[in-house]
């Protein structure tokens, strides 16, 4: 029983996702509600086409299908209030299920991506100025010559 219900929710899932790759342009939502059209639109159509057909017909998957992304149409059109084709249809949407969840995890994530880069830069200024006090303190041995030691502090500058 437990296998079944995974299996439906896989399904559901699948078809639900190919039917938001079957719509061009973003449409970030949650994954339940991936399910949820891939699951409504499969028993729908798929209701639809057996009762002109017969459950036993090839039509019932792909009426399924196509009802899955007629859902999904239908979520971006009269939800999102979004075009269904041309430049529009590839913006980002500005409402929608999920959507604000989606915002604040892509926040975090570009917060924690400026962090990294900051750390990264600092350790990199860190890294030039040890080797700037090395190359200093070959200069005052007299290990480097003051042509020696310009050139080098300006190598090491660049990388800034």
């Amino acid at each position: 029983m437990f296998t079944a219900v995974i299996v439906i929710m896989a399904a559901g899932f699948i078809t639900g996702a190919l039917a938001r790759l079957a719509v061009p342009g973003p449409d970030p939502m949650p994954i339940w509600l991936t399910m949820a059209f891939g699951l409504a639109g499969s028993w729908g159509g798929g209701i639809i086409a057996a009762a002109i057909w017969g459950w036993r017909s090839a039509a019932v998957p792909f009426f399924g299908f196509f009802a899955a992304i007629l859902l999904v149409v239908a979520y971006r059109r009269f939800y999102q209030g979004r075009p269904i084709t041309g430049p529009e249809a590839l913006k980002f949407p500005e409402r929608g299920i999920g959507l604000d969840r989606f915002r604040e995890r892509r926040d975090r994530l570009q917060h924690l991506i400026r962090q990294q880069q900051h750390s990264q830069a600092q350790a990199d200024v860190n890294a030039v100025n040890d080797h700037l006090q090395k190359l200093a303190d070959l200069h005052e041995a007299g290990v480097l010559t003051d042509e020696e030691f310009e050139q080098k502090k300006r190598e090491l500058l660049a990388r800034l």
